[in-house]
């Protein structure tokens, strides 16, 4: 996942990252040889395919009894897996980096898992704490490309809650838990801590990922907490970043009642503006609820919001990036 480098903004004076504004002006396809860009134009025809987004993984089963494991993965690389992601080495990954920087590109690593509300398998604890392994070496990966291609301060990372705690978790009232629930979220706490903390000793900021609006609430009081502890002005953040999405129609009311908040506590405050990666789930949910539509009415209108929401924050000093 890239993003790009928009200026950083503390909270009492400007960054001295040199991070500069992205130019969409045809030079980052210099980078890209002609094969490239035409995987990446298939990619894009296949992803807005919806046969392909709806049964992907019914697909890819069928693909691996019919072909075999190994011709099936090499046609992933070559297609879907290659266009989305850095390596499946350290290396590769850092050999990525340095081309994207060339152009101006920051890398954000992240660990691409998540487990979804209405999951039916039964997560245990051990797939969290694997989960929590693969994040705390993210965050050695995060620091290894930065100490080699750049300053470590402007290393960052994505952090996905669900990876770490259960969705399910954070639809309940603290009072309701069982004491099953209490000792997951418990160790979740602690999860997140852990990640918090080897960010923070490795310099790397965490840009918590959004998810679906019915967590969301939850997911943003576990940011605030984390915030408390690494965004004070004696630890020099933003450390820990939420994350708004333009596709929702109350990210604006949010987005000031939170740096609000932050600024009340005497707290730096950082956002990762994106667009939105929920839509048709979102609608669904809201038609089924026969509640009013929380989206933008189509992609001009989510633009124009993230656009808005990009220049509020720059006027007001705040630390962001955006998709």
């Amino acid at each position: 996942m890239v993003w790009t480098r928009l200026p950083l903004y503390g909270h009492s004076k400007p960054s001295t990252g040199g991070w500069q504004p992205l130019r969409f002006d045809g030079g980052a396809f210099h980078l890209k040889r002609t094969a490239e860009l035409a995987r990446a134009l298939l990619v894009l025809r296949l992803c807005a395919w919806p046969p392909l987004v709806t049964h992907g993984l019914a697909f890819q089963a069928w693909s691996q009894r019919l072909l075999g494991s190994r011709l099936s993965g090499a046609l992933l690389r070559a297609s879907i897996y290659g266009q989305f992601v850095a390596g499946e080495t350290a290396e590769e990954v850092r050999g990525c980096v340095q081309q994207l920087q060339a152009i101006g590109l920051q890398p954000l690593l992240a660990v691409p898992t998540e487990e979804e509300p209405d999951s039916a398998a039964k997560t245990s604890e051990a797939w969290y704490e694997g989960n929590l392994s693969a994040m705390l070496h993210c965050v050695d990966l995060s620091r290894a490309v930065a100490d080699a291609h750049g300053p470590a301060r402007n290393s960052l990372m994505q952090l996905k809650v669900t990876a770490l705690t259960s969705p399910r978790l954070c639809n309940l009232q603290l009072s309701c838990l069982s004491t099953e629930q209490n000792q997951h979220l418990q160790a979740s706490l602690s999860r997140l801590h852990r990640v918090a903390q080897h960010a923070r000793a490795q310099d790397v900021r965490l840009l918590v990922d959004a998810e679906y609006t019915f967590i969301n609430p939850a997911l943003s009081l576990l940011v605030a907490a984390l915030a408390m502890r690494w965004n004070s002005s004696e630890e020099e953040g933003p450390w820990v970043w939420n994350t708004y999405q333009a596709y929702l129609k109350d990210t604006h009311e949010r987005l000031e009642r939170d740096a609000k908040a932050a600024h009340e506590a005497g707290l730096a405050f950082g956002v990762k503006l994106v667009r939105g990666a929920y839509l048709d789930k979102e609608r669904s949910v809201t038609q089924l609820h026969g509640k009013e539509d929380c989206t933008q009415p189509d992609y001009e209108a989510t633009s124009r919001r993230c656009h808005h929401y990009s220049s509020d924050s720059s006027d007001k000093n705040l630390s962001q990036k955006q998709v």
